[in-house]
């Protein structure tokens, strides 16, 4: 299956794709370039915001807009018509650790917003992390620690599964927990894929309409797709080594986007590394839920 260059954007750490059905247009991030892009279906055309700090995932809000998990906090986002973003920090953070920033996040099925941490000098290999949901009533709460490298959130059609990804190359692993909807609260932590003996570490994933959950497989330039029991299915290369995040999108959901990773230094043998990517992987995926204030 050939994956089709959507936008060469040459993004840092292009992350948490966002189909916006209301739009038919595509949001995501690139985190080191403070910036918001916005791609839309019907004239293939590319614009970018420039945040004022890191922006690790964006969520669609409920009331117009987006909530945003940035380097300190949880903020309101609008996007203006001259390029900037305006924010309003909801929710300050208290990282463990200086030096740290949020990661991967979205909505869970009921409308609270859940994101994660991580020490930005992953050479430090510190468990620093944390995943943190805020909610209606206005507090950021923490659901899990111990986190070196938090990525791969998802959660299952509806939403009593809650998977967990630490993308850190001591790690690769993902965990699947059981999630009360009504609390927000995770439990039974259990191994879901242990990634170590497969190409590629486990980044920013995806669940389609038939509960299979999709992950980027970093370094290895593929996305797995895995059974609601865990079982690879299949492996879908894109033509880059750093594939970041997946998402569906399109009139119909069957299209997955593909963001990626530039990484520093020499690149001529993976000259769209960076870009934004789109397959055809034969399956539907289920509407991104909207932050619910």
């Amino acid at each position: 299956m050939q994956a089709e260059l959507v936008v060469d954007g040459r993004d840092g750490v292009g992350e948490s794709p966002v189909w916006l059905e209301r739009e038919q247009a595509l949001y995501w991030v690139d985190i080191p370039g403070r910036k918001v892009h916005r791609w839309t279906a019907a004239d293939a055309q590319l614009r970018s915001w420039n945040t004022g700090e890191m922006t690790g995932c964006i969520a669609p809000h409920a009331a117009g807009g987006w909530i945003a998990a940035m380097e300190t906090g949880v903020f309101r986002m609008q996007l203006g018509n001259n390029g900037a973003s305006a924010t309003t920090q909801l929710a300050p953070v208290a990282h463990t650790l200086p030096g740290m920033r949020f990661n991967d996040g979205r909505c869970d099925r009921q409308g609270r917003f859940i994101a994660g941490t991580m020490l930005m000098d992953m050479a430090a290999g510190r468990p620093a992390g944390r995943l943190y949901s805020y909610g209606r009533d206005g507090a950021l709460r923490v659901l899990a620690g111990e986190l070196l490298v938090s990525n791969g959130l998802a959660f299952s059609a509806d939403g009593a599964t809650m998977y967990l990804s630490d993308s850190h190359p001591a790690v690769q692993q993902v965990w699947a927990f059981d999630y009360n909807t009504e609390t927000g609260t995770p439990s039974n932590r259990r191994l879901f894929i242990d990634m170590n003996p497969l190409p590629g570490r486990p980044d920013g994933a995806a669940v389609d309409e038939e509960g299979c959950y999709w992950i980027c497989a970093n370094d290895a330039g593929l996305v797995h797709r895995f059974t609601p029991q865990g079982k690879l299915d299949r492996s879908l290369e894109v033509p880059v080594k750093k594939p970041a995040m997946c998402a569906f999108g399109g009139a119909r959901l069957d299209t997955l986007f593909v963001t990626s990773i530039r990484p520093a230094g020499d690149v001529s043998d993976q000259p769209l590394a960076g870009g934004l990517f789109a397959l055809q992987p034969g399956v539907r995926g289920l509407p991104e839920p909207a932050f619910i204030p």
